[in-house]
């Protein structure tokens, strides 16, 4: 292993990291988050400073990124905030466009002079990221110089000398690809310090890889210290930035902050040995790691960035009384709580637009409005559900009956046809029109409140379809599509338990149900598609790992008791999946909280039409 010469290592120099909570192409708020924590890292006499990747722009502007004028507005906000980068060196990220092509840069202002830019050498594009669609790669060791408003600076695959440290870069996918990461030539270059800018999106158990992966074992593999700092927040609606900001240095992390946070700018620093990692003395880590938690933490914060981001005035909420819609409940309750206890009552109210308040039931009563819809084969069960655990987080509370406009429409239906309905020859359609029927009037109390209407599907629902268009899939944002149906239910009885929501109680004593069939046909979600386990463990092997329907039955098999009814639940899914995929093209958008989601927006994309599995379940049959 390359060793930087002892003449030439530098002492102890105090090194930071900043996260800042941005929003695409909103110059204002980006340039002052900036500015902010850069003010912030002179106070505490920071000598070098890493802000995140695309930090000026904000990394979710999309095509807006193959534009001439949003890099040319990038440049005119660095020189900005150059002016203010005195006694500092900082590096900040922004797109810079060359004859016609973008590239992610990371620009290294030192006292106020630009010393170069380094760009991006690998691209994210699996998942969630679609980067080779507007930024091309820059390849390594090239060099070129830019002519900048008269000024001749250096861009590429640069190393930088600062208080006699040497330093290079790592931007974000750089470092997760393990063969080809920067980090083995700037070893062969002897850094003293690689710096991480990034834009890494949130799944729960990712810090830790990150921690791990990137940080820790960077730092050992290149023999030096290793500076992260992401992004914060729910930046462009469906991504969430958790502001990750670690130290380590050689193979030991020794500094990390807490993620998650509802401020706007967050500055880690630490006093670095550069000499003699064992004079580094680590700091105690503080944030959790426990996915229930992380979970809850990750949408708190989305939810309250797309509050006060959308500049809406609240949420609404057709509250079933069932999980899911509980769950939203409870999300948005706990938004609150987190929130303002964090930021004070003051600041909350001022961030979310509510007269002044002092407790979380009477913030929750502004900005959250539920309303239970019944019909003829709605249960006094989920009724007592959705009121007990409405009254018990504060939330406004309505009910009504919705029967005479069910009834209205399917009225005019058999006056067209010419004959009755029945639940033997038009189940689904009389589902369907339940809750459809629900869609219209939860949609007027949402535009009259100016509210954002939440809708509760989740991703299993997503997976097979299990779920009406124009129905219960209405709204304009889907906290919880990202999630499996197994993850929420064993988090409602974490979150009763855990966070004392007592209210609960009865949601997580219901047997999960659309209750659009009468009651006497004890209709079950479970019996209507497949144990949920099951289909959580198909949607693993077939869309997440991509293998075949042959292949997810010799991985399962094992594990049942009777391998026919196991292949009879690996084609449903599949055949569900293959026919519901224009549903998922309509649902609203949805957070990105585990390590996959079916939102053809982000995560996974399919044809709406296709030969929908047919030879690959015949050779199912034939097995």
């Amino acid at each position: 292993m390359a060793q930087p010469s002892a003449s030439h290592l530098p002492g102890i120099v105090k090194i930071g990291g900043a996260t800042v909570n941005q929003i695409p192409m909103d110059w204002a708020n980006n340039t002052a988050n900036i500015i902010s924590v850069i003010g912030e890292a002179i106070q505490q006499n920071v000598k070098i400073l890493c802000l995140p990747e695309l930090c000026i722009t904000g990394y979710g502007c999309e095509d807006m990124f193959l534009s001439d004028w949003l890099s040319a507005k990038a440049w005119e906000e660095l020189l900005r905030i150059q002016a203010h980068c005195k006694n500092i060196t900082v590096s900040v990220g922004l797109p810079v466009r060359i004859n016609g092509i973008t590239y992610n840069g990371a620009c290294v202002i030192s006292d106020q002079k630009i010393l170069g830019i380094t760009f991006k050498q690998n691209l994210a594009r699996d998942g969630v990221h679609y980067e080779p669609r507007w930024f091309d790669p820059w390849v390594p060791n090239k060099i070129i110089t830019l002519e900048r408003n008269g000024e001749t600076i250096q861009a590429g695959d640069l190393i930088y000398d600062v208080h006699g440290i040497r330093f290079g870069f790592e931007i974000c996918e750089d470092a997760w690809r393990k063969t080809q990461r920067p980090g083995y030539r700037l070893l062969e270059r002897n850094v003293h310090l690689i710096l991480n800018p990034s834009a890494s999106h949130f799944a729960m158990g990712k810090s830790l890889l990150r921690e791990e992966e990137i940080a820790r074992v960077g730092s050992e593999l290149f023999n030096c210290v290793y500076l992260y700092a992401n992004l914060l927040g729910n930046e462009a609606g469906r991504m969430i930035y958790d502001g990750d900001v670690m130290i380590a240095q050689k193979g030991k992390l020794v500094a990390v902050n807490t993620r998650l946070i509802f401020k706007k700018t967050d500055l880690l620093c630490h006093e670095v040995d550069f000499s003699s990692a064992a004079n580094t003395k680590p700091l105690p880590i503080k944030d959790g790691k426990e996915k229930n938690e992380e979970l809850v933490r990750a949408t708190s914060l989305a939810l309250f960035d797309y509050l006060r981001k959308s500049k809406s005035k609240g949420f609404v909420l057709s509250l079933s009384g069932g999980a899911d819609s509980s769950m939203c409940a409870v999300l948005v309750a706990e938004m609150v709580r987190r929130a303002s206890a964090e930021l004070g009552w003051e600041v909350f109210c001022q961030e979310t637009g509510i007269t002044p308040v002092t407790d979380v039931k009477s913030a929750v009563n502004k900005l959250l409005s539920c309303a239970y819809q019944s019909t003829d084969n709605s249960s006094s069960s989920t009724l007592h559900s959705a009121k007990q655990l409405a009254e018990s987080i504060g939330a406004e509370f309505h009910q009504w009956n919705i029967q005479p406009e069910v009834d209205s429409y399917v009225s005019k239906i058999e006056t067209a046809l010419k004959r009755e309905t029945s639940w033997e020859t038009d189940d689904i359609s009389l589902q369907n029109i339940q809750a459809r029927a629900r869609s219209p009037i939860i949609w007027l109390l949402a535009n009259i409140k100016r509210s954002i209407l939440l809708t509760t599907s989740n991703r299993s629902e997503g997976d097979v379809g299990y779920a009406t268009m124009d129905g219960d899939t209405s709204g304009s944002l889907a906290p919880i599509a990202g999630i499996h149906k197994t993850f929420i239910l064993q988090w409602l009885r974490w979150a009763e338990k855990e966070l004392g929501y007592a209210g609960l109680n009865p949601v997580n004593n219901l047997q999960p149900t659309a209750e659009l069939r009468p009651l006497e046909r004890n209709q079950t979600d479970e019996s209507d598609l497949m144990p949920y386990k099951i289909l959580a463990a198909i949607e693993h092997h077939g869309i997440f790992e991509r293998n075949t329907p042959a292949e997810i039955y010799q991985k399962m098999k094992a594990d049942v008791s009777d391998p026919q009814q196991l292949k009879n639940y690996i084609k449903k899914f599949f055949r569900l999946w293959s026919i519901n995929q224009w549903k998922r093209e309509r649902y609203a958008p949805s957070f990105h909280l585990d390590d996959m989601n079916v939102d053809p927006r982000s995560w996974c994309r399919f044809p709406i039409l296709s030969s929908g599995f047919a030879q690959e379940l015949e050779a199912l049959d034939n097995l």
